[in-house]
């Protein structure tokens, strides 16, 4: 790695706020000796730019010997984030590759059939005539001979130990602050209906424990071997039974190595497990660093981690398995006038689940009257699940201000979210677990409200655990870390502004508890935090400047499904519920668990 040249390897014509210090404080970091440093930089700051400028920095092919790595990555879990650096013209020297199934087949008849359903997926032993022009090829080539390779963190991952994507001398991970979190997503293990293609064919026993599920895993292991080898053994599979042979695969090496770990005495991971009503078992690691060894650290010589929001850095390290003591942290200044990102106390009490049936209609009234503070300016509604945004939907129709609302539905989530960017009304944009990798610049949004502290889920077994073992300070950082978030949704650029509304009790209490984990530039913020004086409730008012004649159900305009009172047309069912208080008084969240989206689902480009 070449750190003097990350100057000359800025992308852009000139700086902007603190890139330029930014800069010269990563170069100073890595000539320190520093194999990670950790780059805390404010939403808004550019951090796609200053991350190309650390990747300029690896070693040349010209400037290596043989056996030295070379190049550099980019890797990000956030989809939205690869496409925005896929569109960025100072960035068109960033070879980006996603997974097989976002490029179709070219032959004749298939060229809507995804590459991972084409005939040389399907046909044993099949010959493509045109295979040096198949789109995902083409591109997996082109990336592995570039010297700065694009990639989502799940491909990445992926393809540790390939011959295609070796080991280069640097490594950016952009969004980095998840990266414990996601990685232990990554690396769960769930055995049942919807994972499981032989599962009627298994007998599935109660499942009591670690040691059992690896008894299991036995069983399903030798189920599956059985069955994929009936699928290798015809010369022709359709695209349904090659899918089932993939996911065959897929399924004894996650299983096997669950299976593995548990068992060698050498691991240093340790597993819970859960089972549902249906019988589905799921085993999840604690602790992932080992796996991220293989994953990530063992991919690059170097490494840049990018994000708002690593709030501690010893905490951080632990967690992923890095060592403090060679992890430099460098702070970047927020430029952003902190009056143009304001916060708003409109809280009405707590949104616990056993709280909730009294503080929610208060918060359908606050929030109707931020409306009519804002009547000619669109917002976001940060809901936290699906059982808040639909409570709110009915509240607000109640109140006589449903032309105003838009929602989204789980399954069209990105088509909502894009027709409302693209509406010229001043609509109420109610969303479930937007808070990270949305851009809402100008006057796509001029004003957010955060219905509930985003709490992690108690329901989880690996959440549940930890505090059991008392690590609150780490339950509130993480509730802390995506607050932050949020409220960098609507303020992205210096002369940009926007005022977050904050409506629930809870997210004041993780402001006290987690303040030390603040950055200086978000604890200004808070600091400078006051109520605002809201105009009366006036359903009139709020909706004076929405065009006449909109569908009358905001749900039936932005989703296509129906209204009931009972549940999500085409959602996700009941929610399962946790206790909302600790022995202590110390309040814990409802999480809403079978509503709440996988962190992978939503952000994880899976080939």
């Amino acid at each position: 790695m070449k750190p003097a040249r990350i100057h000359a390897e800025f992308p852009a014509p000139s700086y902007r706020g603190a890139q330029e210090r930014a800069l010269s404080d990563v170069r100073d970091a890595f000539e320190a000796g520093n194999d990670v440093v950790l780059v805390r930089a404010p939403t808004g700051s550019g951090k796609s730019l200053i991350a190309r400028a650390i990747m300029g920095c690896a070693r040349g092919v010209d400037e290596a010997d043989p056996h030295q790595a070379t190049g550099a990555y980019y890797t990000t879990p956030q989809v939205s984030q690869l496409d925005d650096v896929a569109a960025d013209d100072l960035l068109d020297d960033l070879k980006v590759i996603r997974g097989k199934n976002n490029y179709t087949c070219i032959l004749p008849d298939e060229e809507h059939t995804p590459v991972d359903r084409a005939p040389c997926a399907r046909e044993r032993g099949y010959d493509c005539a045109v295979k040096h022009r198949c789109p995902y090829f083409s591109a997996r080539a082109v990336a592995s001979a570039r010297s700065h390779a694009a990639m989502t963190l799940a491909y990445f991952m992926r393809t540790a130990g390939s011959e295609v994507f070796r080991t280069r001398d640097v490594c950016v991970i952009d969004e980095a602050h998840g990266l414990a979190e996601w990685a232990e997503m990554y690396a769960t293990v769930e055995l049942g209906p919807r994972t499981v293609p032989v599962w009627n064919d298994l007998r599935v026993p109660e499942i009591d424990g670690a040691e059992a599920a690896a008894r299991f895993t036995d069983t399903l292991v030798s189920t599956c071997e059985s069955r994929k080898d009936e699928l290798l053994g015809a010369d022709e599979l359709d695209a349904e039974e090659a899918a089932e042979r993939d996911r065959l695969q897929e399924l004894i090496s996650e299983a096997s190595w669950f299976a593995e770990d548990y068992r060698d005495p050498e691991s240093g991971t340790t597993w819970v497990v859960d089972q549902a009503a249906d019988g589905t078992i799921t085993a999840k690691p604690m602790n992932p660093a080992r796996y991220l060894r293989h994953t990530v650290w063992d991919r690059a010589n170097r490494f840049a981690l990018l994000s708002a929001t690593i709030l501690d850095k010893d905490s951080f390290c632990r967690a992923v398995g890095l060592d403090p003591a060679s992890v430099a942290l460098v702070d970047v200044e927020h430029t952003f006038p902190v009056e143009n990102r304001p916060l708003y106390d409109v809280s009405q009490g707590k949104m616990t689940y056993e709280e909730r049936d009294e503080t929610l209609p208060r918060v359908a009234r606050v929030l109707a009257r931020v409306m009519a503070a804002h009547p000619d300016e669109k917002g976001i509604v940060h809901c936290h699940s699906y059982a808040i945004q639909e409570a709110l939907v009915d509240e607000l129709a109640a109140l006589g201000v449903a032309d105003r609302v838009r929602a989204h539905g789980s399954d069209t989530r990105d088509a909502d979210l894009e027709a409302w960017k693209a509406s010229s009304e001043p609509e109420a944009f109610l969303a479930v677990k937007m808070e990270e990798a949305l851009d809402l610049e100008g006057d796509l949004a001029r004003w957010q409200l955060l219905c509930k502290a985003p709490f992690l889920n108690t329901n989880d077994s690996r959440v549940a655990r930890r505090l059991e073992d008392g690590q609150w300070a780490w339950y509130y950082r993480s509730a802390l870390r995506t607050v932050i978030q949020a409220a960098g949704r609507v303020v992205r650029a210096p002369d940009d502004h926007g005022a977050t509304y904050i409506a629930d009790d809870s997210v004041l209490d993780v402001f006290e508890r987690a303040r030390t984990d603040m950055p200086p530039w978000f604890r200004e913020q808070v600091d400078r935090m006051t109520t605002p004086d809201l105009p009366a409730l006036d359903a009139d008012a709020a909706t004076a400047n929405v065009s006449p004649g909109r569908p009358s159900s905001p749900r039936d305009a932005a989703t296509g499904s129906t209204r009931s009172g009972g549940g999500r047309s085409g959602g996700t069912g009941g929610t399962s519920r946790a206790s909302n208080d600790d022995a202590d008084g110390t309040p814990r969240d409802d999480a809403d668990a079978t509503e709440r989206h996988s962190p992978m689902a939503d952000v994880w480009d899976v080939d």
